[in-house]
């Protein structure tokens, strides 16, 4: 499909270039026949591009497949865990009852037999879990049966029957060489080239819409008790006296581009480190100020007298041109890397550097869980090469060095790379442990064949989300997710399971883990789609990551804008016009259920706990504009909501705060770390750039950027308390070195963070 928009959009510029903007006295028409000419043109692409799409559209395959290698092909044989959920996704809902049990959709064993293997029919999915105790490998490969009598609910069948050949294995495969590497990319290239013909042949028209099966890749205490433990953790506050970053889990941090220690304030900018004494106030000053010429930090963890800082590393010699290792194999350029460098801060003037490890790939996300570091990255593999050096050496490569020397990259090690046997992602992803109290220790380096998209950490158990969507003729409103789990003690890190779930995920806020059981929520589908509108789940698994429960297709045509878990309770936030919250009551994991709903213009894009009985809403108002192409939703300003959720049932937005007019946004609106909250200070602080209409002509002026300090008052509602700019009076435009990034307390003092300087003010209310 994507091969084929691609196509699209080249013709459809080709012929404008050809025949618009090709000047009349060129072409000799003059006035009228020249335009007449234009419209004439437009309408026939608009026409023959709508016909296309229809045709795309009617032609789309009726239900995908989670994981199974090439989409089209019957012949090839997938390999999988012998514990295997296969998600089967539905572009249309079907008729439950016309899926019959061991006859619609069954799984047989290499003799025949049929296996009792556990079939959960959804309104728009399958789920086909394996036998107590999984797939036995011994008796492979197996078929996974799925007829073509499934009707749908305009009483239409899939056709063909499809079938999945299949082998199990019991553990999660390691790379035992160069060779194996390649054969696997080598697969995916030519999974990849035939995708392509699939397309060229689907886009001639040379084939039947029926004839082929395509895939999608895809804490305890009473409830109250529970809740004021959550509304406590996220004041990012500590019993020091100075501000935290504002986390999802209380004791797993994140990195963040400040970070203090009620003595100091650290910062990640303009590919520099800076360290700022901060109290008292009237000695305030830069004491250190790191300039790198290859490295640009932009996220930092502090432990006691430990600064790690993680950032964009890059080498000329490494990214440009090829080289060969001493064995002769060709070694691929490196195109991005990611260091983190851990200094020894005790003479806060005077860093040095402890430790650095270097990961050839792009950053996805850290944690920090008391002394260890947990690192995550993602490395395309170019497995394009493989076609004129089929011995490339793909690895990702890295690099653990004491001090500040720069160490050699070296691929990692093959018996430490593993690959998920079913999946066909084209990444590696590697996870990285450092334990700051023994730094002299080499890191704990593990890498994945496959790649994570999102992540979700509990202090014993680590979740990646992997979005997998289908090739060839699919349409919109296939997509999966796979969630792979791995269990967190220490310096170690072990794949545990995996599951899978229909739908994207928003951000790590979709997931959550409560008392053995990890909950997710996803919308499938695109909001967009008349013709199949989006949809949202909420899915609870076990440890096993096997499905238990789930509320099913709330919202139909609308997409989650936000999620917050809280204990046995969840949020969740969609729109396309109107803004309904719902409250979850999840407190039986077999069984869980929307308790309420409410309906209001806007929507939150974040939501933070205040107490057992509050949460706020920061996001954006809307209204609705009519014109001749429709009715098109406008933000009209930045929103704060009070909700009021005391009784479920009957959730309140009982106080709002509208902050300026379009164009007006706060990076808390797509980065939760931005946030500082502290209920016993009254301090609900972001930043914000501001932008006022012009009456007169309808356009928008700058009127503030820098932070807003607001109070909050379950009976009274919002209070500015003070707005703090570091912006020079009367700017037409916002200075980027004098954006407030961060606002944090230490004692009775605010400090706002830019680029390019720290300011402390008075806490007076």
């Amino acid at each position: 499909m994507i091969l084929i928009v691609r196509w699209l959009f080249c013709v459809f510029i080709s012929t404008l270039q050809c025949n618009l903007f090709t000047s009349p006295s060129s072409n000799r028409i003059k006035g009228g026949n020249y335009m007449k000419k234009k419209v004439i043109i437009f309408s026939s692409i608009i026409v023959s591009l709508a016909i296309i799409f229809a045709f795309i559209y009617q032609s789309r395959e009726p239900f995908a497949v989670n994981g199974t290698g090439n989409p089209y092909s019957e012949k090839d044989t997938q390999t999988v865990l012998s514990d295997k959920k296969w998600l089967l996704t539905f572009t249309k809902e079907f008729k439950q009852e016309s899926i019959k049990e061991n006859e619609s959709i069954y799984v047989t064993d290499k003799d025949g037999n049929k296996v009792e293997a556990n079939l959960e029919v959804s309104k728009d999915f399958v789920t086909v879990s394996p036998p107590e105790g999984g797939y036995d490998p011994n008796k492979g490969p197996y078929e996974l049966h799925i007829s073509g009598e499934i009707e749908s609910v305009d009483g239409k069948t899939l056709g063909k029957q499809k079938k999945i050949k299949f082998t199990a294995m019991k553990q999660l495969p390691t790379v035992a060489s160069n060779k194996e590497l390649n054969s696997l990319f080598t697969a995916r290239l030519e999974q990849m080239k035939q995708e392509r013909e699939e397309s060229k042949q689907f886009f001639n028209f040379g084939r039947s819409g029926d004839e082929s099966t395509s895939s999608s890749e895809d804490s305890d205490g009473a409830a109250n008790a529970d809740m004021a433990t959550e509304s406590e953790s996220s004041s990012s506050g500590s019993p020091d006296g100075h501000s935290e970053t504002n986390v999802q889990v209380q004791g797993v941090d994140e990195a963040d581009i400040v970070k203090t220690d009620g003595d100091f304030i650290y910062q990640a900018t303009d590919q520099k480190l800076k360290i700022t004494k901060a109290d008292p106030v009237e000695e305030m000053t830069v004491l250190t100020e790191l300039r790198y010429k290859d490295f640009n930090p932009y996220q930092l963890f502090l432990d006691g007298n430990q600064l790690v800082v993680i950032g964009h590393y890059w080498d000329e010699k490494m990214m440009y041109g090829e080289s060969k290792s001493s064995e002769g194999d060709m070694i691929m350029p490196m195109h991005e890397a990611t260091k983190a460098v851990i200094y020894d801060i005790t003479d806060r003037a005077n860093p040095t550097v402890q430790k650095t490890v270097t990961l050839e790939g792009g950053y996805v996300s850290s944690r920090k869980i008391d002394n260890h570091v947990y690192l995550i990255t993602n490395k395309y593999a170019n497995f394009w090469m493989l076609e004129e050096h089929p011995e490339a050496d793909l690895r990702p490569r890295v690099s653990d060095t004491q001090g500040e020397e720069e160490g050699e990259m070296e691929g990692v090690p093959y018996e430490d790379i593993r690959y998920f046997p079913d999946s066909t992602e084209d990444n590696f992803m590697t996870i990285v442990t450092i334990d700051l109290n023994q730094p002299q220790e080499d890191a704990s380096i593990t890498t994945y064949v496959g790649s994570g998209n999102q992540i979700y950490m509990s202090k014993e158990n680590l979740y990646v989300a992997v979005p997998n969507y289908g090739y060839g003729p699919n349409w919109a409103n296939n997509e999966s997710t796979e969630v792979y789990k791995f269990s967190v003690d220490g310096m170690t890190v072990e794949f545990r399971a995996n599951g899978a779930i229909p739908g994207h995920l928003l951000n790590q806020f979709s997931m959550d883990e409560y008392k053995g059981h990890f909950r997710v929520a996803a919308t499938k589908g695109q909001a967009w789609d008349e013709n199949s509108p989006s949809s949202n789940h909420l899915f609870i698994l076990d440890g096993g990551m096997n499905v238990v429960s789930s509320v099913e297709d709330l919202a139909r045509g609308e997409r989650i804008y936000s999620v917050r878990f809280m204990q046995d309770k969840a949020y969740v936030v969609t729109f396309k016009e109107v803004d309904p919250l719902f409250v979850f009551d999840l407190s039986n994991p077999a069984e869980p259920k929307v308790l309420g709903e409410l309906k209001i213009p806007g929507f939150s894009n974040y939501l933070h706990p205040y107490d057992e009985n509050h949460l706020i809403g920061f996001g954006y108002d809307t209204k609705l504009e009519k014109d001749q192409w429709g009715t098109r939703v406008l933000t009209n300003g930045v929103k704060i909501s009070l909700f009021d959720v005391s009784d479920p049932t009957n959730p309140l937005e009982k106080h709002t705060e509208i902050i300026g007019g379009q164009s007006t946004h706060s990076p808390l609106n797509y980065d939760h770390k931005a946030l500082l909250f502290n209920k016993d200070k009254d301090i609900f602080a972001f930043p914000i750039t501001k932008y006022n209409e012009n009456q007169k002509d309808g356009s928008y002026r700058l009127d503030f950027e820098g932070a807003m300090v607001y109070g909050i008052d379950p009976k009274k509602g919002f209070t500015l308390h003070t707005k703090i700019t570091h912006q020079q009076e009367n700017t037409l435009y916002e200075d980027w070195e004098n954006m407030v990034q961060r606002i944090l307390y230490i004692d009775d003092h605010l400090y706002t963070v830019t680029p390019k300087e720290v300011k402390a003010t008075k806490i007076t209310w």
